[in-house]
């Protein structure tokens, strides 16, 4: 169940019907069933080619106080999108349920909808 703004909870009973029963709790950020963990060197994630639709692309995303974001799209073709490409792309730090990519030209990707990317 959602229990903030941005958390979900699980509540475990164990022990049940037992004289020392209890009830666990485990909290999950808001969609938080995976995630990807890189070194403070950083690190890389290639997703699997998506038909996008929309305005803006919406991570969800946490960084340690010195880490950030950096999206890079491609074409169906694996090559950079200008305009998008990761040396394009702005740094993003935060915690975010549903932050904003950036690249230098902004952080509408409208002209994308409908490519596979």
């Amino acid at each position: 169940m959602q229990t903030g703004p941005e958390e979900m909870s699980i509540y475990i009973a164990e022990q049940y019907a037992q004289p020392g029963n209890q009830v666990r709790r485990y909290s999950l950020r808001l969609d938080g069933f995976s995630s990807v963990h890189a070194t403070h060197g950083g690190g890389e994630l290639l997703s699997k080619p998506l038909l996008f639709t929309g305005q803006e692309l919406e991570p969800n995303f946490a960084t340690s106080a010195a880490g950030s974001l950096r999206v890079g799209i491609r074409d169906g073709a694996n090559r950079p999108i200008p305009g998008y490409s990761l040396r394009e792309a702005v740094d993003v730090p935060g915690n975010r349920i549903a932050g904003r990519a950036e690249w230098k030209s902004g952080t509408n990707v409208g002209s994308l909808a409908g490519q596979l990317v």
